[in-house]
């Protein structure tokens, strides 16, 4: 991440799942990052999309090491409570529609809320959210799997929302949606062949490559893995 200068701070939020723990491990041997912190339902103190109090604390207690040249939140979930994504509207059920807005949507915008307050305000700095090329409503050619595609949609009409407004007083601040591409994980293993995957080290180099090319925008902006624009 040359752009963020010699010395830059980092955090990674869902830093225990696939992909947030590979950043963890590419930020961590990047010679110009200073400091990794790493934030997770398994951290102390821990932080659960599902408990406002919880991300209050996380965020109070690694204040100290802020502000933060780069916010990564790499949480969310495809399959909740062992069930996946609905594949026709006669599958929609309210409880798991909720449920996927809480995991995909609300909880992350409350991390926004307590978590963009730590962004440095002074020079350079990104705030990256992991989305879903899914979650385009103008790329949506298939349908289907209506609470993730959603529920991603809304997460990422939240992230534009907070862009525009944080924008006026962190106007050097980048704000991203990031598509991942198809990673070997946990998520994917239940409809992708692994072998047909990207590794997360590759995935997460090449979105630090990405988010580390991008300019300044008047909002947020949504690109995928390889820094190519993403329609909304």
């Amino acid at each position: 991440m040359k752009n963020l200068g010699s010395g830059y701070s980092a955090l990674v939020i869902g830093a225990t799942g696939s992909i947030g723990s590979a950043f963890v491990r590419v930020l961590e041997q990047d010679a110009c990052c200073r400091r990794v912190t790493a934030l997770s339902r398994q951290s102390v103190p821990a932080l659960s999309l599902e408990d406002e109090q919880s991300i209050t604390a996380a965020a109070q207690s690694v204040a100290v090491h802020g502000p933060f040249q780069l916010i990564i939140d790499a949480t969310g979930a495809l399959t909740i409570d062992g069930q996946g994504p609905e594949k026709s509207l006669q599958a929609l059920d309210a409880e798991r529609l909720m449920r996927s807005f809480q995991i995909n949507a609300i909880g992350p915008a409350l991390v926004m809320k307590h978590f963009m307050p730590l962004l440095d305000g002074k020079q350079r700095a990104i705030y990256a959210k992991l989305s879903a090329r899914v979650g385009s409503i103008g790329d949506n050619k298939k349908g289907g799997w209506y609470g993730y595609r959603a529920s991603k949609s809304a997460l990422n009409m939240f992230l534009q929302c907070a862009a525009i407004e944080t924008l006026r007083k962190k106007p050097e601040a980048l704000f991203v949606a990031l598509q991942p591409g198809t990673v070997a994980s946990a998520l994917t293993t239940p409809f992708v062949k692994q072998e047909d995957c990207l590794q997360p080290e590759v995935a997460a180099e090449s979105m630090l490559t990405a988010l580390d090319g991008l300019n300044v925008s008047s909002g947020a902006q949504f690109i995928d893995y390889a820094g190519q624009s993403i329609v909304w």
